[in-house]
């Protein structure tokens, strides 16, 4: 992957950290974005520094940032050419019912409307120019089956599947479009789906444990590379057999 200039957002750790350190591994050159300035120079430092990595730190649903981080990466890199759209958040858990609008506005401008602003900027930024871009889209389990508990959050995921087709078919032939639908990965942000009860949530799941960063992050690489060419609008679940059972968690 030597040719791509590659934005993985939401990566100073967990599953986006992971996916930089692929593609880094691979010969790609990477800005990592996310709201911690100092996780994130630690990220940077990482991934081999300034010769391979910068890192911006801002909120992924404000437009001055996104624009800034692709300014920077043309200036740095050249055009973009690989797009990782991995933010999300989940303020909120329990029914449909009793939740609340502000929080379901949030995450809808976070986790869809952001991520559709990162695809719009990458295009500004030269992603598609050159005929190999590619992007790639956390969605979630959540977005395949319903998840009692974080509903909403799986109403996002599943937007953000339709939204990889839709883009799949608007952007060929230049940039192909696929995503990932991981269960539980142990990270910070999925903490608390399993912590405390990590052996007894792990026992749902066909293969026995819960995943990891390297987990997805493999897959993710492999959509990157040239071994995927042929691949468009898809959207791999990554769960440990978990989905078979009818479970999300």
């Amino acid at each position: 992957m030597a040719d791509q200039v590659a934005i993985v957002t939401g990566a100073s750790r967990g599953i986006g950290f992971a996916i930089a350190q692929r593609l880094v591994a691979a010969g790609a050159r990477v800005a990592v974005t996310g709201r911690d300035a100092d996780a994130l120079a630690a990220a940077v430092k990482e991934l081999g520094g300034p010769d391979t990595a910068i890192g911006l730190a801002g909120k992924g649903d404000d437009a001055e940032h996104r624009a800034a981080v692709v300014d920077a990466v043309r200036e740095r890199f050249g055009p973009v050419t690989t797009l990782i759209n991995n933010i999300g958040i989940n303020p909120a858990y329990g029914p449909l019912a009793g939740l609340d609008l502000n929080a379901a506005r949030k995450m809808t401008e976070v986790n869809l409307i952001g991520t559709l602003g990162w695809v719009q900027e990458a295009l500004r930024g030269g992603l598609g120019e050159t005929g190999n871009g590619s992007i790639v889209t956390v969605s979630s389990v959540s977005g395949v089956r319903p998840a009692p508990g974080i509903a909403f959050y799986g109403t996002t995921k599943a937007a953000l599947i339709h939204l990889t087709e839709e883009l799949a078919v608007e952007l060929a032939p230049s940039t192909r479009v696929n995503a990932v639908a991981p269960a539980v990965v142990k990270t910070r942000f999925a903490s608390a789906l399993f912590e405390g009860r990590e052996e007894q949530v792990a026992a749902t799941y066909p293969l026995k444990r819960l995943g990891t960063p390297d987990d997805v992050a493999g897959t993710v690489a492999f959509l990157c590379s040239p071994d995927a060419a042929w691949i468009t609008g898809q959207t791999i679940v990554i769960d440990g057999g978990l989905t078979l059972t009818g479970a999300v968690e």
